[in-house]
Formats: structure tokens, C-alpha cells, sequence
């Protein structure tokens, strides 16, 4: 297909010209399946719409011709504002919409009646259209599908979701075409695989990657402590960059970091440079005030979280600075791709480490991003929860065959390897609750015709069903509006638990500015401004990123090269005294160090594993230790490793570290732990088990907890074998425990301890001393220590 008279009057008129992989784009216009892996600012999102954009103009037609599915709401408003514009001017016959959770419902009624040429919506949109029972008239006559990002979806259940929505309008619309758009991919084939229909082809289009990015450790004028996240050292470097650079995005992992940098950074800006905050928790007034200054050039600068991770182009920036870090090569990678979006100039980035050891880290970040050498863990079959959803929306939309549906279902990547008997048991969970719950009237939702086929028991559970559609289960949130509530602007929202702490007059921080508690009124929080106030907490628990595990490989691979010349003087000398003190963990061993300090014996276990593997194995190893009678009093994790401290010294770590051992005390731990119960709420709300959404009301995030629990506990003693709870123990198993990576861990060492007896502390381990988020064991070390100070007491009375 070649580029019209029209679309080339208008490359020509902005002295544009189409770069190969556009062109190679519009030539594969009709291939089943294409991957496109081009660079941040190489035009891939015009790339994907041209074949539509060109078909469209010659031959104008009614109705739904693409879907566009990305992973954020605001890259849909941003790709309509950017498709307007070549509309536009082109006077191409071309309707664009997007359709969020932000669309207001009388237009979503409309575009059921009356489709757009191009729909813009999201992976939870798109599942709550096809459940309509109008869905084949919604897209009958659609041709293509184009997946932004899909890097981003890949790795999630949201990604399980999208898969079964293109199997499901594979089957409405034959013949689909399928198009994937990323920058950042670390195994194409793989992610091909995920894009196209189970066992058919996906070509794979990679464009010129352009230059390199320049990047870089941002130089301060003082060293990074050595614990801690804040990165408050950096401040005036920070505030230098800012003002020798027209915009830059300043990134962090978590929410509350950002929000406390962003106070830190506002109280040093004496030059007054106009900067902002941006955030998923802030409120939609106040994030698109934040966008629109940006893409006019009124800022200088935004601190921001994941909410810009992605393909968003918005003003003129320059500089993107990575506070604290990276964590994920890939990550990284996307975030420098924010800087300089063209596709001839290179990113400019700095990394400002928090800590002693994100040096470390971020130098071995640097070198693996010049290397282009991507982390990422291989996808593992697609989730059961998600599945057992899918079905129910099926049902939704109308009766259905099981065994159609079974084969729509395995033409999902995800999907391709599910059994005849798994997919029984999610369908006979959607339609009773499984075994133990069939009795109950409110899980019976599906039956089966005399026809064969299966259908809603009562149509109106549809509603409930859509409502509940979404694979997002967050914490319950709290809106917050400045006093009065029902008039106060809008500030943004907190989480329940958060809320649940607070008492009057507690200030924490929102948006960039301290706020005063007042009170709950009507599940709203009310505030005042509370300028010149030190916030008492921090307004998010937030979540902090596992170091992957080929960024932990490198870390390992720097720690034992023969100098660092690429680390500064102060980090090269404290990992030489460790040399020279005790030694540096080794990539095929695991360093082991005991030590006395302050009266308490010492244990550190430099697993490399990440920071929720690590936590695990605190958790396993004090656990054995006080099976053992070795009195642990607590412990500390970092992503390299664990601190655990007690009564008694550990003679034999490698007992308590072998791996059978782990395992049996694993699975005995993760029986009886709230983690248990968090997995089973989360899979329980994805799976349908329980509402959180009902009409004309939501049940609030401690409701569904208590029912979430009492269920766990039911299933627990009346049918262990339950699918929600088999379910429950992967996700247990792979999320916030991370047990693969212990079972990596131990497998990459093979029992090859070194076991360090030291007479002090050493220099690795003294960081972990002072690090936040210290875990106490409540044991027998606790009765020894109360029994040893009532002697004392005593004794001091004359009563011993």
C-alpha cells in the first residue's frame, strides 16, 4: 500500500518524511498478526494508524473499523488529540472517540448505536462492551486491532483480559487484523506469541533503534547516605538541572516518595521554577491541570510516578532524572525514552541513587541499558481468576457452547496450554461456586439448557457481573476534598487503611501540599491547608519494586570485578574495606555473615533475590531459628539481602538454609499467613466470588475483607481443594512472596555457602542496620528478655 496524494502533501508540507519501518507498516497492512519494536519518538503509534487512516480515506465507509486498546486512560485522550490533528487538516471523513472509564455514560450509549471509525479504549472498556448482548452488532465490520504499549499489558492479568477480548472478536470479526506497537521488548517471539491467535504467526517489524541514549549518575555535591529512599542530598543538584533544561520529569517508584520530594524540591526552589506533581491517587482536575501546563510549556519540571511511564507526549522535555533505583533495565528504558521524543536525537537521563548501594545498582542499570540488554521474567500460562471472569461476561452477552467457548478460549496466547479439565472447573465455578459454596443461592448463576448451552440463571445478574469486570483490585480508597466536602475542591484520594489511622489535627501530604485532618464525612475525608506543617506521615504506603533478577546478575557481576572504575571514590572504597574485612558475595555462592553487635547476635544472607523474596526468607529463616531454640528477635530485607538479629548465635547458617527444609517450612508459614488471605480477596473480587460493586451501592474495602476472610476460612475446612484456593497458592506463590526467586536463588548456588565469622560489623551489612521496615519475631526471645528484666527488678527490690 502506498502513502496517497493527500498524506503526502502533508508529510511534505511539515518537511516530514516516513521513516522505513512507517512505510514497511503500510506495506504489511494486511498481515494477520505484526509486531512493531520501534524507539520512543520514532512515530510507531502513527506507524500503526496509517494502513487504517489511508483505508479509511479511500474508501469511507459507516462503523467501527479500529480498536485501539492501550494500558492508561490518559495515553487514549493524548493518541485522540494527536490523530485530530492529520484528521484535520487531511478533512479526512474520520471519526475519533476515545471510550474510559472517564466517558461520560451518554456518550458510551451512544457509540454502542452509532461506532466511531476508531474506538480508543482500554483493556476494561473493551471486556465491558463485548458483554453486551449487542457486541456482534458493535464491531461487525472491524478490521483491525492495534495493541500500544503491549509490553505493558504482557506482564499482567490485564493482559490475560485483553487476550480473551481479541479471541473473543476474532470470532465476531474473521480475518482481524492484529498490530502491537512497543519500545521496550525484551523476547519479540514471546511477545509475539502473546499478540497473535494461539499457534499462528506474528511477524515482527523492528525498526533503526536510533542513537544511544546519553545517560548518566547525576554528580552531587555530597554523597548518598547510607540507608534510606529520599534522595533529599540530591535536592540542589536537582534543582541545577531543572534550571539549565527546559522540562524535566523526575521519576519515582512509589507515591509517597514522589510526594515528599516534591515538598523537598518546593521548599529549596528559591528561583521560584514553576513545578508540579503528578500521581495516579491525585485528582482528575488536578492531573489534567498538571497535563496541560506541561504541553503548553509552562513547566519546568514534573515529579511524577508510573502515571507518565508510558508513551504520552506531552510538552517539551529534555531531561528525564531517575530518583532512587531503577530496579527494572526495562523500566528505565521506557523512562528515558520521555526525553528528547524524536527520533534523531538521543535521551538524555540521569539516576540519582538514594543510598550507599543503589550506587551499585544504578551503575550496573547504566551499563546494562548501554548494552540494550532488557530484563524480564518469561510469561506463565494465563491467570485462572481472569478466565473464570471471562466467562461469566460471556454469559453476560448471551448463552453460549462450552465447547466453542473452550476453543475460542485456547486460541488465547495465555490460554493455549488449558486443559479440557481446568476449563471445566472455572466454568463449573462461575455457575455454582464450586463444591462447597453450590448450596448457597447467591453463587448459582449459571445453567444449562435443554440445548446443551449455558445461560445467565437470572438475567439480571448482567449488571452485576459488568460492574464487577476488571482485573485492578487496589486498596479501597477514600476521596479527599478541602472543607466543607461536598463544595471543598478536590484534592485526590488516600487509601482506607491510610484513613483509617488518621485523628484530627494529623497533617500528611497530598499533591505537593500539607493538609490538615478534620474529619470523615460521608466516606469523604475533609481537609484544611496546613502550610509550614512537618506532615507526621506520609500519605501512601505504596509499593516498592522487586531489583530484577538480571539486574541483580549484574549487580553480582559488578561486586566482583577487580576495581570499579565507574563508581565514585566514596562507594569504591566501602566495597574495598568489605574485601578486605570479610569478602564479596560471588555470583555461584552465598555469602554468609555472623556477627555481634550491641549485645545481639548477628545473621546476614546476601540472597540477591529481591526485596519481597528476601522479606520471604526472613520470615522462613527466623521461623526455623525459633523452631531451633536460636531466640530471633527480628529482621530486616533489602533486594540483596537479609538481616536477622537474636539471642543466640547461628553456628550452622547452612542449616537452616537447606532447601528442602525452606520448602516444608514455606509451606507450613504461607498456610496459616495473611498473605494467604490477601491473594484469595484479590482473586475472589477478579473471579467474581465477590462484589465489590453493586447497584446503588459499594461495599467499602473492609467489607470485603470480612467477607473475603470468612470465605477463606470456610473453603479452608470444607473443601481445601477448592479452585479459588489452588488459585490463591500461585498467586501466593509468584506475587508478594516471591518464592521462585528463593528457589532461584538456592538453585544458582547449589549449598555452596561461604560462611563468614566476623568480630565486628561489616561493612555490607552496617546499611542494613539503619534501613526502615525492621520486622520483630514475637517468640521465646521476647519471654527470655522479660524474664531476664523482672530478675533484675527484682533483685534490685532485695526480692531475688
Amino acid at each position: 500500500m502506498g502513502l496517497p496524494a493527500p498524506f503526502a502533501d502533508w508529510f511534505a508540507t511539515r518537511g516530514w518524511q516516513m521513516h522505513p519501518h512507517q512505510s514497511a507498516m503500510l506495506d504489511r497492512a494486511e498481515t494477520p498478526a505484526l509486531l512493531l519494536v520501534a524507539p520512543t519518538g520514532g512515530g510507531k503509534t502513527l506507524a500503526g494508524f496509517l494502513p487504517t487512516l489511508v483505508d479509511l480515506a479511500e474508501n469511507p465507509r459507516d462503523g467501527l473499523h479500529s480498536l485501539y486498546i492501550s494500558p492508561l486512560k490518559a495515553l487514549t485522550a493524548d493518541i485522540r488529540r494527536n490523530l485530530g490533528r492529520p484528521i484535520e487538516e487531511m478533512a479526512l471523513p474520520i471519526r475519533v472517540e476515545d471510550r474510559t472509564g472517564d466517558t461520560p455514560q451518554s456518550r458510551r450509549r451512544r457509540q454502542r448505536a452509532d461506532p466511531p471509525h476508531i474506538l480508543l479504549t482500554t483493556p476494561e472498556s473493551l471486556a465491558l462492551l463485548l458483554s453486551y448482548e449487542d457486541a456482534p452488532r458493535i464491531f461487525a465490520g472491524l478490521r483491525r486491532v492495534i495493541v500500544d504499549e503491549i509490553h505493558a499489558l504482557a506482564d499482567s492479568k490485564r493482559g490475560d483480559q485483553m487476550t480473551l477480548a481479541l479471541a473473543r472478536l476474532e470470532r465476531l470479526c474473521p480475518g482481524l487484523r492484529r498490530v502491537g506497537l512497543s519500545a521496550t521488548v525484551e523476547d519479540p517471539p514471546a511477545l509475539g506469541r502473546f499478540l497473535a491467535p494461539a499457534g499462528a504467526p506474528c511477524e515482527i517489524l523492528t525498526a533503526d533503534p536510533g542513537p544511544p541514549p546519553d545517560i548518566a549518575m547525576l554528580e552531587t555535591g555530597t554523597p548518598p547516605p547510607w540507608a534510606g529512599g529520599g534522595a533529599r542530598h540530591a535536592i540542589p543538584a536537582v534543582l541545577g538541572q531543572i534550571a539549565e533544561h527546559r522540562t524535566t520529569l523526575i521519576f519515582h517508584d512509589t507515591r509517597a516518595q514522589a510526594e515528599l520530594f516534591f515538598r523537598d524540591l518546593w521548599l529549596a526552589n528559591e528561583a521560584n521554577l514553576p513545578i508540579a506533581i503528578h500521581h495516579g491517587s491525585l485528582s482528575r482536575e488536578a492531573r489534567l491541570k498538571v497535563e496541560a501546563a506541561m504541553a503548553e510549556g509552562r513547566l519546568r519540571a514534573v515529579v511524577c510516578t508510573g502515571s507518565l511511564d508510558l508513551g504520552i507526549d506531552w510538552g517539551d522535555v529534555d531531561l528525564v532524572i531517575q530518583v532512587g533505583a531503577p530496579k527494572n533495565v526495562k523500566r528505565l528504558v521506557q523512562r528515558i525514552g520521555r526525553a528528547n521524543h524524536r527520533y534523531s536525537a538521543p535521551s538524555k537521563a540521569l539516576l540519582v541513587p538514594a543510598n550507599r548501594f543503589e550506587v551499585v545498582e544504578c551503575l550496573a542499570a547504566l551499563e546494562a541499558v548501554r548494552a540494550r540488554d532488557l530484563d524480564g521474567a518469561p510469561r506463565g500460562p494465563g491467570a485462572r481468576d481472569v478466565l473464570c471472569q471471562h466467562i461469566l461476561a460471556c454469559a453476560a452477552a448471551g448463552p453460549f457452547e462450552a465447547d466453542a467457548l473452550f476453543d475460542e478460549i485456547r486460541s488465547a496466547g495465555p490460554y493455549a496450554g488449558l486443559t479440557r479439565p481446568g476449563f471445566d472447573a472455572c466454568l463449573d465455578f462461575a455457575a455454582t461456586g464450586g463444591y462447597a459454596l453450590r448450596a448457597y443461592d447467591r453463587w448459582q448463576r449459571l445453567k444449562q439448557a435443554p440445548d446443551g448451552r449455558w445461560a445467565l440463571r437470572d438475567p439480571r445478574a448482567a449488571r452485576r457481573i459488568r460492574m464487577n469486570l476488571g482485573t485492578i483490585v487496589e486498596e479501597e480508597r477514600l476521596k479527599v476534598r478541602l472543607k466543607p466536602a461536598r463544595r471543598g475542591a478536590p484534592l485526590g484520594e488516600i487509601e482506607e487503611a491510610f484513613a483509617a489511622t488518621l485523628t484530627q489535627g494529623d497533617s500528611f501530604l497530598i499533591g505537593g501540599q500539607v493538609v490538615r485532618f478534620e474529619g470523615l464525612r460521608e466516606m469523604v475525608v475533609e481537609v484544611s491547608p496546613s502550610p509550614g506543617r512537618m506532615p507526621k506521615i506520609a500519605v501512601f504506603a505504596g509499593t516498592k519494586f522487586a531489583t530484577s533478577t538480571r539486574l541483580c546478575g549484574r549487580i553480582l557481576d559488578l561486586l566482583n570485578a577487580p576495581d570499579w572504575p565507574g563508581l565514585p571514590a566514596h562507594t569504591a572504597d566501602w566495597l574495598k574495606l568489605q574485601r578486605t574485612l570479610s569478602r564479596l558475595p560471588d555470583p555461584d555462592r552465598l555469602l554468609v555473615e555472623t556477627f555481634a553487635f550491641e549485645g545481639r547476635h548477628h545473621l546476614c544472607v546476601y540472597g540477591f533475590a529481591g526485596r519481597n523474596a528476601q522479606q520471604t526468607l526472613g520470615l522462613l529463616l527466623t521461623q526455623r531459628m525459633e523452631a531451633a531454640g536460636l531466640a530471633p528477635l527480628g529482621f530486616v530485607a533489602a533486594d540483596h539481602a537479609t538481616l536477622i538479629w537474636g539471642l543466640d548465635e547461628v553456628e550452622t547458617p547452612s542449616d537452616l538454609l537447606d532447601s528442602n527444609s525452606l520448602h516444608s517450612a514455606f509451606a507450613k508459614w504461607l498456610a496459616g499467613n495473611a498473605v494467604m488471605k490477601r491473594s484469595f480477596r484479590t482473586s475472589a473480587v477478579i473471579a467474581g466470588l465477590i462484589e465489590r460493586n453493586l447497584p446503588g451501592q459499594r461495599k467499602t474495602g473492609r467489607q470485603a475483607t470480612f467477607s473475603s476472610d470468612i470465605l477463606y476460612d470456610t473453603l479452608l475446612r470444607h473443601d481445601p481443594g477448592h479452585l479459588l484456593l489452588d488459585i490463591t497458592r500461585e498467586e501466593a506463590m509468584r506475587g508478594l512472596v516471591d518464592f521462585g526467586r528463593i528457589e532461584e536463588m538456592l538453585a544458582r548456588v547449589r549449598g555452596r555457602i561461604d560462611h563468614m565469622r566476623l568480630d565486628r560489623v561489616s561493612p555490607l551489612a552496617a546499611p542494613l542496620l539503619l534501613e526502615a521496615g525492621r520486622v520483630p519475631v514475637r517468640g521465646a526471645a521476647e519471654q527470655r528478655l522479660l524474664d531476664a528484666a523482672a530478675a533484675r527488678l527484682m533483685a534490685e527490690a532485695g526480692l531475688a
